[in-house]
């Protein structure tokens, strides 16, 4: 049997488990049971996950009010308050209940208002594609507004912060309620700001609650806090909660009556009680105090004090003790009437220095205070004084001496007590600074000095110089002063005891030789050209004794004496360090150099050729513009012998490697903020070199070969050409046949890499005529010869007659013809074209002027 009811149990799980779900595994989280009540909302957080391994939405969402499920039909039976398919819309404000979530994860809902009968449970149908689900949901909805619960920390004490909360289990958005906190006589309602309200709304908590801290006095033990839910719409109370405030706290005690003094005179008794006015928990026991101290004897809530003394008079208090702590009544003062004991003076300071306010006090102890003293000085009393203080606004040397006063009250007078001695101090009198020197103090003299006084009180206990600016302190009163210097300032001393005094000021009156010697320009104020006045005067700043001469220096060497030197008119040559010297009868002293500094345009400007006025060519020549000026010179400018600017602005200028060309007279320019002048010419002579000249020289010797050779070959031209004149008839009368050149062609040099030559050898050079083998077409009249000179090749007859030209290709010998002078262009090597005209015997056609005719001999 035990067996069986937990299987049966497992079934039941599985039945349910199988009639609510498919195989899909649904997580759904929200508060297992809500509260509310009737006219108020619900607010449902609620969210869902499906572990399918498929992201299909959430296609249909029904709420069910108290639902049941039925085995027959296999389905949920009950009030629907809600049900929406695909397609989703927003929330219908119109509608009670309203589905907030969405299709992946939220499903939370909100219903509002909530009926009384929606008391039960609600059920959340969810289908998804092939996956349903139904979640219970407990809801507990009362007639009335819900209770307030107030939670309490384990203990409230006094003046120890405690929180106290405020919790109601409900919360819902856009419902208008507020917790607030109140205490029983408290009227203002000062818990109101020290609250604060905190909402939590999760799938785990709903409540709404209020957290009050504050510090708790003992006057709030046992009063009533209330927290009260309060409806902001309707402006009333839908409940509240009540609890009785517990404050722990320490004993408050009173001495019965609290008189702040209590009154006797020595030798009465008195009586004080200790009330407990509150304490929590109860009291254990009681003890007393004066003056702070705890009285060992005195443990009961009674305090009686018999014959009291004036020892007896002070602050009493009493204190109890509970489990929280101790605590303490407020003091009160016990005061007990005698007449004055024995008086004495007090002095502010015993020592007072002469002049300032002195105040002595008469001190007597007597209750109820004295209220008449007399004074003494020196054991006579002194008339007027009858206050217990004694107060001298500017004390004198003769008021220094011994004090005493006398008290008096209602119950008595004092004895005359010690006396109190008044000393009057005063710094030292008739302070004087003595020169111990015999004669007058010259520049790097020893110097002693002395301070001397009259009286002190107390005595000297040290000196203080001021010397130089400065302070020197020391215990003797003589200074002495090695090397004194020529500017010394005034000196004076001063005793000190407590005080100082000083002396009245000395002056040592050091002689010395004139100081601060130096060189003044006068005239012109700014820089000084050349040609300009020019005045220089010789200043100092002081000398003792007054009476000074002055010399002047040029370079180290004397010039004159006198407060001035001038120039007329200053040149360059005046230019230098001047010196002046400031004598008297102590010494002389010498000013620092003043550099004179004359400004004026380039001069003296000439060339200087390096290395001399010759070079060879090809080597390199330097040229440099040397001039003189200041300031010095901004700019040079070149210039050679056609007068033609280089464009060069340095001071040197370079030609390297010289060429023959260079040869000539060059000049330079200088240009400073003064001027520009120009130099005189300087003449560069370059040389040949001995490679030039043997260049040069083989060229004369051609030129003059060439010459004789052309005066040769015109001489022998012209007597060729008048054989060719004088057989010129027999050639016409030949065979008729000749031929002429169309186009004539300069003869050019071989392109032959071979020494050239004179020319090819023809024999018939020398007789003008050039000979040569030509075969033409033999025509019907024309037989042919024999004994032709030089025949080349035997053609046969041409089988057309009719040609009259014929083209004959000549060899160009591979060698010049005349001097080896190259052309300027190459031509075709090897070929040479003629054109012959066959000319017949008939009539011969008339001679054009661009063909030249030659004449052949059959």
């Amino acid at each position: 049997m035990h067996l069986l009811g937990p299987s049966l149990l497992l079934l039941a799980n599985i039945l349910e488990y199988l009639a609510f779900s498919d195989s899909s595994k649904w997580r759904v989280e929200h508060p297992h049971t809500l509260y509310s009540w009737e006219g108020a909302c619900v607010w449902i957080p609620c969210t869902y996950t499906v572990y399918s391994g498929r992201k299909d939405e959430l296609e249909e969402l029904i709420v069910y009010r108290n639902y049941k499920y039925d085995e027959a039909t296999k389905s949920f039976e009950g009030l629907i308050l809600y049900n929406d398919t695909k397609p989703w819309k927003g929330p219908d404000p119109l509608e009670r209940v309203q589905f907030l979530g969405d299709q992946r994860s939220n499903c939370t809902i909100h219903i509002n208002p909530v009926l009384e009968e929606d008391d039960g449970w609600l059920g959340l149908r969810m289908i998804k594609k092939n996956s349903k689900w139904m979640e219970r949901i407990d809801l507990n909805v009362s007639k009335t507004p819900l209770p307030l619960q107030i939670q309490l920390p384990p203990e409230i004490q006094e003046f120890r912060e405690a929180t106290l909360t405020c919790l109601l289990n409900f919360s819902c958005p856009g419902y208008n309620i507020q917790l607030q906190w109140s205490l029983e006589g408290d009227p203002g309602g000062s818990l109101k700001e020290r609250a604060i309200t905190l909402t939590s709304l999760t799938t785990k908590t709903i409540s709404t609650q209020s957290k009050l801290t504050f510090q708790p006095r003992w006057t709030q033990h046992g009063k009533n806090l209330t927290c009260q839910l309060w409806d902001r719409k309707a402006e009333q109370m839908l409940s509240k909660a009540t609890v009785l405030l517990d404050v722990k706290h320490v004993p408050k005690l009173k001495i019965e009556g609290s008189p702040k003094e209590v009154n006797v005179t020595e030798g009465e008794s008195v009586t004080m009680t200790c009330q407990v006015i509150s304490s929590n928990p109860e009291v254990r026991n009681i003890a007393w105090l004066k003056d702070g101290t705890r009285l060992r004897e005195q443990k009961t809530s009674t305090l009686t004090l018999f014959s009291v003394t004036k020892k007896m008079s002070g602050k009493y208090q009493c204190e109890a003790f509970n489990d929280v702590g101790s605590g303490q009544s407020d003091a009160v003062v016990l005061q007990v009437y005698y007449a004055p004991e024995p008086s004495r003076v007090e002095i502010f300071s015993s020592t007072a220095k002469e002049g300032d306010q002195v105040v002595m006090t008469c001190m007597s102890l007597a209750n109820p205070p004295p209220t008449n003293y007399t004074w003494y000085h020196n054991g006579v009393a002194v008339p007027g004084r009858t206050s217990k203080i004694f107060q001298i606004p500017a004390v004198l040397l003769s008021q220094a001496g011994k004090y005493s006063c006398m008290a008096e009250n209602r119950l008595g007078s004092s004895q005359i007590g010690q006396e109190t001695e008044l000393d009057i101090q005063y710094a030292p009198k008739e302070v004087t600074t003595v020169i111990e020197n015999p004669m007058r103090i010259q520049e790097g003299d020893t110097v002693t000095l002395s301070c001397n006084y009259s009286s002190s009180n107390p005595g000297v206990t040290q000196y203080v110089w001021n010397f130089q600016g400065s302070q020197m302190k020391q215990p003797h009163e003589v200074l002495i002063i090695q090397k004194v210097a020529w500017n010394t300032r005034p000196i004076t001393c001063a005793a000190c005891n407590q005080w100082c005094s000083w002396a009245p000021i000395v002056n040592l009156d050091v002689q010395y030789a004139p100081k601060d010697v130096r060189v003044q320009q006068i005239i012109p104020s700014s820089e000084i050209r050349s040609g300009n006045r020019v005045r220089l005067e010789c200043n100092f700043s002081s000398s003792r004794p007054r009476d000074v001469r002055f010399f002047w220096k040029k370079n180290g060497i004397f010039l004159k004496e006198g407060k001035e030197l001038s120039f007329d008119s200053v040149s360059p040559e005046d230019a230098g360090n001047y010196n002046c010297f400031v004598n008297n009868s102590i010494g002389q002293t010498m000013s620092e150099a003043r550099t004179l500094q004359v400004l004026y345009a380039p001069r003296m400007l000439h060339v200087a050729i390096s290395p001399k006025d010759q070079v060879m060519e090809g080597k390199k020549a330097i040229l440099t513009c040397e001039s003189d000026a200041n300031p010095p010179v901004l700019q040079y400018t070149w210039f050679d012998w056609k007068n033609q600017n280089l464009h060069h602005y340095d001071q040197m200028l370079r030609l390297d490697p010289v060429k023959i060309q260079h040869s000539g007279a060059y000049r330079c320019e200088a240009t400073n903020q003064l001027g520009r002048v120009q130099s005189p010419p300087s003449t560069l002579t370059v040389y040949y070199s001995p490679e030039t000249i043997g260049r040069r020289v083989a060229v004369g010797v051609g030129f003059c070969l060439a010459t004789l050779l052309l005066a040769f070959w015109g001489v022998k031209l012209q007597r060729s050409w008048k054989r060719i004149r004088s057989q010129q008839g027999l050639q016409e009368s030949s065979s008729g046949q000749s031929f002429f050149v169309r186009k004539q062609k300069v003869r050019r040099a071989p392109l032959s890499e071979e020494p050239n030559s004179l020319g090819c050898y023809n024999p018939v050079m020398e007789d003008a005529v050039s000979y040569a083998a030509l075969r033409f077409p033999v025509g019907d009249n024309d037989t042919p010869r024999t004994g032709d000179a030089r025949t080349l090749e035997t053609e046969g007859p041409s089988p057309n007659t009719d040609d009259t030209v014929t083209y004959s290709v000549l060899k160009k010998c591979r060698v010049g013809d005349y001097e080896n002078v190259l052309p300027n262009s190459p031509e075709d090597e090897g070929i040479h074209y003629s054109e012959l005209v066959h000319l017949g015997v008939g009539e011969r056609p008339q001679a054009q002027e661009a063909v030249e005719y030659v004449t052949l001999k059959h």
